[in-house]
C-alpha cells in the first residue's frame, strides 16, 4: 500500500482514531480528500457510501436525495457512535425507507457538508439511548434518552448498524409526522406483506418489517408524546398497501364515507385464471382503482399498464386510474368519480 493511502479495511467512513490504529499520521487525516462530518469521524470526498445494487437496495437504500442523504450521514457517524447508542426517530424511519414526508427532508443538494442548512433534517441524525444514560450531544445529532421499555433495538438487516426497531420507531413518529395519513402510511410500511401476484396468502416473498401486534405492543408500552394520534391510526392499519399513495387513496375514500376497498386484489376471469393484481378494488362491482406514479409512464412499463387495462376492461372491470396532482391537490375529483362507478353498478 502507498505511503499515506487509506487502508481498504478503514472503507469510505471511519474513526480517527482506528486510521491511527491503521497508522495514519494527523496530517493525513487532514487531507483535502477528507471530510470531517461528525467530531472523530473522516469520510473520502465522493466515495459512495450507500449500496446501489443489493438485494434489498429497494427496501434498504432509497432514491429520493432526501433519504440518501439520511443514509449516507448515518454511514458517515456509525464508525463513531458511542457504545450503547442507536438510530432513533425520524432518522430510524429513513433507514427503514419509510415513506417519510418530502417536506420533512428537504435540503441543499450541492452543498456536500450540509453547513447552509443545519436545521434540515436530512442533515441532524436522531441517536438514542437508554435511560439513565445522558442522550448524545454533538453537532449534527438530535440525542435522546429513552426509558427502558420504551424502545426495543436490533442490527439493521443490511447495514448492521443498532438502531430502533420498526414498531419502536414507528411510535415515536408523531413528533415529527403531524398528517394522521402519514402516520398510517409509515405503518403500512412496516406492516406490508410483500407476496407474488395471483399467490396464496402465506406464500409471501418475505416478511414484514413489523405486525400490527407488534406495532400495538410499542403503543401499550407506556405514555409517550402523540400517544392518542396513535391510537387513532392504528385501527387504520393495512397489510396490503405498497405505498403512501395507496394509503393515502383508501383514507380519502374511506372519509369520504364510501367502503374501504380491497388491497392487493387479484383479478381472475370466469375460469379462474389470472387476469392482473390491481392496488385497490370493490370485487362486488368490479371496480379498480390504481394509483399511476412517474415510472407508469414511460418505456415498458407504460406499454404493460396498456395490456393490463385493455384485459381488465375486457373483463368487465371498470378501472379509475389516481396521479399525484388529484390525490393531493384535488382528491374530491377521485371521491366523485368513485361513487358514480359504484352508483352505475349498483343500479
Amino acid at each position: 500500500m502507498a505511503r499515506g493511502e487509506i487502508p481498504p479495511e478503514l472503507g469510505a467512513a471511519f474513526g480517527v482514531a482506528a486510521a491511527r490504529q491503521a497508522g495514519l499520521s494527523r496530517s493525513r487525516l487532514r487531507g483535502p480528500d477528507l471530510e470531517r462530518p461528525f467530531h472523530g469521524a473522516r469520510a473520502v470526498v465522493g466515495a459512495q457510501l450507500i449500496a446501489d445494487d443489493a438485494d434489498d437496495a429497494e427496501r434498504a437504500y432509497p432514491r429520493t436525495p432526501g433519504q440518501r442523504r439520511i443514509h449516507a450521514r448515518a454511514a458517515q457517524y456509525a464508525p463513531v457512535m458511542p457504545a450503547g447508542s442507536f438510530y432513533f426517530g425520524l432518522t430510524a424511519a429513513v433507514l427503514w425507507n419509510a415513506p417519510v414526508p418530502g417536506q420533512l427532508l428537504s435540503f441543499d443538494a450541492d452543498d456536500r457538508r450540509g453547513t447552509e442548512h443545519p436545521s434540515s433534517h436530512a442533515d441532524v441524525l436522531d441517536v438514542a439511548v437508554f435511560w439513565p444514560q445522558h442522550a448524545p450531544r454533538a453537532k449534527g445529532i438530535r440525542g435522546h434518552a429513552v426509558r427502558p421499555g420504551l424502545a426495543w433495538t436490533l442490527d439493521h438487516p443490511v447495514s448492521g448498524w443498532r438502531i430502533a426497531s420498526p414498531a419502536s420507531t414507528w411510535v415515536t413518529l408523531p413528533a415529527w409526522v403531524t398528517h394522521p395519513y402519514d402516520l398510517v402510511a409509515i405503518a403500512d410500511h412496516f406492516v406490508h406483506v410483500h407476496r407474488p401476484p395471483h399467490s396464496r396468502p402465506h406464500q409471501v416473498v418475505s416478511d414484514p418489517l413489523a405486525t400490527i401486534a407488534q406495532l400495538t405492543a410499542a403503543v401499550d408500552a407506556g405514555r409517550r408524546r402523540g400517544i392518542d394520534d396513535l391510537r387513532v391510526a392504528l385501527p387504520r392499519v393495512r397489510t396490503g398497501a405498497a405505498s403512501r399513495t395507496e394509503t393515502w387513496t383508501r383514507l380519502t375514500l374511506v372519509d369520504a364515507g364510501l367502503p374501504e376497498p380491497v388491497l392487493d386484489h387479484d383479478v381472475l376471469d370466469a375460469h379462474g385464471r389470472f387476469i392482473a393484481t390491481v392496488d385497490m378494488a370493490y370485487p362486488q362491482w368490479k371496480i379498480a382503482i390504481e394509483y399511476e406514479g412517474a415510472h407508469h409512464s414511460v418505456g415498458a412499463q407504460w406499454e404493460k399498464d396498456v395490456d393490463r387495462l385493455a384485459r381488465l376492461e375486457m373483463a368487465g372491470w371498470r378501472v379509475i386510474r389516481v396521479t399525484r396532482s388529484m390525490l393531493f391537490r384535488e382528491p374530491a375529483i377521485i371521491v366523485a368519480r368513485v361513487r358514480a362507478a359504484i352508483a352505475e353498478r349498483t343500479r
